[in-house]
């Protein structure tokens, strides 16, 4: 499906500028705003620390049960690591759901119950199947984080902010990642080998218990609360986030396109028989499968296990899987620099290029080096090359595009789609990778590179530029686009 020939042009048609797309935000108020979304940003970096520590801790598990661990195979690691993927799918399906039916707020609340609950079910597991069990749980927590606490910042976001603060979750979910990464390695080297993982896992009940207290403090979304028909408690809440001379414009037009869906039945999928909603829901949800299989998960879920392949051993990988999340931790703080200065588009399609260039180097270190700590720091730097496009342009345009393209009314049942598809895509690669650069070794980068190539020319056939407009103008903008 394709947009009109002027899809990548700014949503500037006369009628859709937004009356808050300036000065919205004094100094203080972007302070508050800034506080309220570090507080639900540690469902990112819980995110991020969940999807990461699996790296380091694969290795040790599957040491022998005598030795500490559980006697994996390159099947049940993959089965182990995609468990939580495969249960982070159904939790954002269903967190988008629960976030339109009770709130932002609350469902966030429930998410931090989940992660505590998961993160110690992990690290005591004695068996596979226990691990699988609470990984799936886990799994819930992290789908349901993705796809509610994105769309939670960017409703409570001005517009000429929403860039830089809904990309704030994508900085705490490689912080969290980074996190992962560096106490796997310092716990590896202090406490030896044995049941070290159990110690890695066991770190995310801390951020999870500071992000169910830190919610009590944080308000419930105003576009929410309007969409609830709760008006007054939507405009108290406005009134805490912006500035007064812009709060009666900007609840105003809440309030206007509230009451344009007023006759309208609870989202569902029987709005995808408007053509106009299957269509945007398309896009959304092509990005969010796309992103996924550009292979950036075989790199931060196996990063230690590709650079054993090299040669490496395993401290060593370990400590230079470090430099991934230092690395994705820079590319996101300039990705978020960037956006106040290039539209979402330009940004997605070099990231695209870029990461495409990146997984050939590897796959030709791979196929053309012979076994060599030469081959297994040129495997690392193509690694970190990938990450710095892949996070730096394609991870935060990703995220905060999901979180603003789509209507209000069906906002975390679109949200949730979409990010189910991220996930089911994520499940995949993340189960047959182990096993298949077993199999066939670097060309397994090559396939990654080729569904890369095809990518661009899905993004740059139907992603339009976003930049700039209120999420009520860019509503407006895609009801007329893809009316016909």
């Amino acid at each position: 499906m394709a947009v009109r020939d002027d899809a990548h042009q700014a949503l500037t048609p006369s009628g859709t500028a937004s009356s808050t797309a300036k000065d919205s935000a004094s100094p203080e108020v972007y302070r508050r705003l800034r506080l309220i979304t570090v507080i639900a940003t540690f469902g990112g970096l819980l995110f991020g620390y969940d999807t990461g520590v699996i790296s380091g801790a694969l290795p040790f598990m599957s040491l022998s049960a005598e030795k500490g661990g559980l006697g994996l195979t390159p099947l049940t690691e993959g089965i182990v690591a995609s468990s939580l993927v495969l249960g982070a799918a159904f939790g954002a399906l269903y967190g988008g759901r629960l976030a339109d039916r009770h709130g932002r707020r609350r469902t966030i609340l429930g998410l931090a119950v989940l992660f505590f609950v998961g993160a110690l079910g992990t690290a005591l597991a004695p068996g596979l199947e226990v691990m699988v069990l609470f990984r799936v749980l886990l799994g819930l927590a992290v789908g349901g984080a993705s796809a509610t606490v994105p769309v939670f910042i960017a409703e409570l976001a001005p517009a000429e902010h929403r860039g830089r603060l809904v990309t704030q979750n994508e900085l705490m979910i490689v912080t969290g990642q980074l996190l992962a990464y560096t106490s796997n390695a310092v716990i590896a080297r202090t406490l030896g080998e044995g049941g070290v993982w159990r110690w890695m896992l066991a770190i995310a009940a801390v951020p999870a218990v500071a992000l169910w207290i830190g919610m009590f403090f944080v308000p419930e979304s105003p576009r929410w609360l309007a969409s609830r028909g709760r008006f007054d408690e939507a405009a108290s809440t406005l009134a805490r986030i912006r500035d007064a001379r812009v709060v009666d414009a900007e609840f105003a037009e809440i309030r206007s396109r509230v009451a344009a869906d007023a006759d309208r039945p609870q989202a569902g999928w029987q709005d995808l028989r408007t053509p106009w909603i299957r269509r945007i829901v398309t896009v959304g949800l092509g990005l969010a499968v796309l992103s996924q299989l550009t292979g950036v998960n075989s790199i931060m879920y196996f990063a230690p296990t590709i650079l054993l392949d090299t040669g490496l051993g395993t401290q060593a990988a370990l400590t230079a899987t470090i430099a991934n999340g230092v690395v994705a931790v820079i590319a996101v703080s300039t990705g978020m620099w960037l956006l106040g200065r290039f539209g979402r588009r330009p940004m997605l399609l070099t990231g695209q290029v870029g990461v495409t260039v990146s997984l050939v180097l590897i796959a030709l270190c791979f196929l053309l080096l012979p076994q060599s700590s030469v081959r297994s720091y040129l495997v690392l730097a193509s690694m970190l090359t990938f990450l710095l496009f892949m996070q730096g342009c394609i991870a935060t345009v990703f995220w905060l595009m999901l979180s603003e393209i789509f209507p209000l009314r069906l906002r975390g049942f679109a949200m949730g789609t979409a990010v189910f598809g991220t996930w089911m895509a994520n499940f995949v690669v993340t189960l047959v990778f182990p096993p298949l650069i077993d199999a066939v070794g670097g060309t397994t980068f090559l396939i990654f590179a080729a569904v890369n190539v095809a990518t661009f020319f899905f993004y740059l056939r139907t992603i339009p530029e976003t930049k700039g407009r209120s999420m009520e103008a860019i509503e407006s903008h895609f009801r007329r686009q893809f009316a016909a």
